[in-house]
Formats: structure tokens, sequence, C-alpha cells
């Protein structure tokens, strides 16, 4: 993860478009060091969880899909958690590693009872049956034994993805820089962590080094706060609901700058109120308030990676 926050920050020193207001981060961490806000995992009660192996199978294929729902604008993150976890309520056996190979748009669509193609359905599609394939030929077709392979390190089983499964390879080239971002392989081991309580496949013994996860809600919750500003370019498009180009220098140093932001309110937070405050929290916050918010205006970018 040190590449992670080491790409950001090179990003946010070299941003062209998108600048962090330090002063605007000390004031929102002011506001809340008396009272970290705490959101539980599951509040809205839309995941599927039995306490064992067949959670981590659909917390993985969960978020193999988890990308790009803003093309279709009934279509949310509820609707992709419940609609997986209906599935596997009427078939336990649909995230089999064989199934998942399988897969076809339109099964898909009547797995997730959706009417009409899905965002990018041709790539969940290939991610589908990559994550199956995948796992058959290395993890006994099992999320699980993926999991237990690392330690209970979040770092190692970030790298494992990333290193078996290629459409969770994150990462941009930046004004001749590799930046890495690694959203859908963080929020995995976040995912495991808060669905587990950290316990048994969720006991990570460093967590605390997990990222925040860069996708487009995040982004939009702290330039309202103040934290990142954009330039007038930038906002304009964003504003008329403009394509932003996946890795163009504006979107990586949206999601970037958005990286280093909360590893910069992090460590005040720590600072200011004594206490170890983790940015898996600080993001599951961010975004609770942000998918709150109809009117609010985000960037739009088609990617499979958030």
């Amino acid at each position: 993860m040190e590449e992670v926050r080491q790409s950001s920050a090179w990003v946010a020193r070299n941003s062209s478009h998108v600048t962090i207001d330090s002063s605007e981060i000390e004031k929102v961490v002011e506001k809340m060091k008396e009272s970290i806000p705490k959101v539980e995992w599951d509040y809205e009660g839309i995941h599927y969880f039995d306490n064992g192996p067949l959670t981590v199978q659909y917390l993985f294929v969960l978020d193999a899909l988890n990308f790009c729902f803003w093309p279709d604008k009934d279509l949310n993150y509820d609707n992709l958690a419940k609609g997986l976890k209906d599935a596997l309520l009427n078939d336990s056996s649909a995230f089999d590693a064989g199934r998942l190979q399988k897969y076809t748009g339109p099964q898909l669509r009547e797995l997730l009872k959706w009417p009409r193609p899905l965002p990018l359905e041709e790539e969940r599609v290939r991610l589908l049956h990559e994550v199956g394939f995948e796992l058959e030929r290395s993890f006994e077709g099992k999320a699980s034994k993926l999991v237990e392979s690392c330690g209970k390190s979040a770092v190692k089983l970030v790298a494992l993805i990333t290193r078996h499964f290629p459409g969770f390879r994150d990462h941009s080239v930046y004004k001749g820089h590799q930046v890495f971002l690694y959203k859908r392989a963080q929020i995995f081991a976040a995912d495991l962590w808060g669905a587990f309580k950290g316990q048994g496949y969720g006991q990570f013994d460093d967590i605390c080094s997990i990222t925040m996860f860069a996708d487009y809600i995040v982004p939009a919750v702290l330039q309202q706060l103040g934290v990142l500003k954009y330039s007038s370019t930038l906002a304009n498009a964003i504003q008329a609901s403009s394509e932003i180009g996946a890795g163009t220098e504006e979107e990586i140093e949206l999601r970037a700058c958005s990286i280093y932001a909360v590893e910069k309110m992090r460590e005040l937070l720590s600072i200011k109120s004594g206490k170890q405050v983790l940015s898996v929290e600080l993001d599951l916050w961010l975004w609770s308030v942000g998918v709150q918010c109809p009117s609010l205006q985000h960037h739009r970018t088609l990617s499979i990676y958030y």
C-alpha cells in the first residue's frame, strides 16, 4: 500500500487540475475530532452474510463487479449488492467457480433482475469469467482459500489479488510516473474486515495499511467539503456531466488527490484525537455522506476500476 500512498502523494504534488486545501482539511478535522463518525459496514442491510466461506465468495464476486454504475441513472451499488445476495439466497451454487466462467450478459442481468443491458456489460462478464477461471486454477475454486493464503495481511491479500487477477490491476501512468490506486482489491479486504468485524476471514493485522478507495463519490464529497479544489475547466466538465477519459491527467488527479487528502485527514485526526483512525472508516463515512446526497455532482469516467 506504500506504492499507493507514495504515488498518490507524487500526483498531489505535481497536479495541474486538482489541488488540496490544507486549511480546509484542518477545519473538517476540527469538527470531527471529538466524535469520529462510525458507519456500520452493512448499515443498509443489503449484503449477503452467513459468517462462512460463501460470504467470502459473494464479496469477491461483488467487488469484481463493483464499478461504473452512473451511465444507467437507476442503477447503483445497492442494486448490485442486493441482486447478488438474492441470487445466492435463491441458489447457493450461483457463484461456484465453474459457473462464474459461463455467465453471459443476459444471464448476469437475469441474476440481478435488471431489465436492460448493464453499463460495460461485456467487461463485467469478462471479469466474472476471469475470477472463476483463476479461483479454479489456483485456489480450489474458493475465494476463502485466497484469503487464507494471505496470512491475515491485507497488504498481502491485495498483492495476491493483483498478481492473479488482471482485472484488479488498477494503475495508470501520470506525467511519466506509474500511479497505483487498487480500489477494488483494497475494498475486498475492507469488505471482509467490515463483514466479519475483524474476526475470522476478516482478521487483518495490518488493516491500517489500507487507503481510501478512489471512486467517483468520495472526490465529489471532498470537493463539497472544500478539501479538493478544481480548475475551472475541470469544474465545468463535471458540471456539464461531460465524460472524462480514463487515464487522463484530470481523472488520475481526482482519484490520487482524494487518496492523499484522506491520508492527511487521517494523520491529523489521529494526532488531534489521540486515537488510531483508519482510512477505511473515513472512506465509509465520506461515501455514505455522498450516496445520501442526490444532487452530488461527480465526475463521469467509463472504467472497470471504480
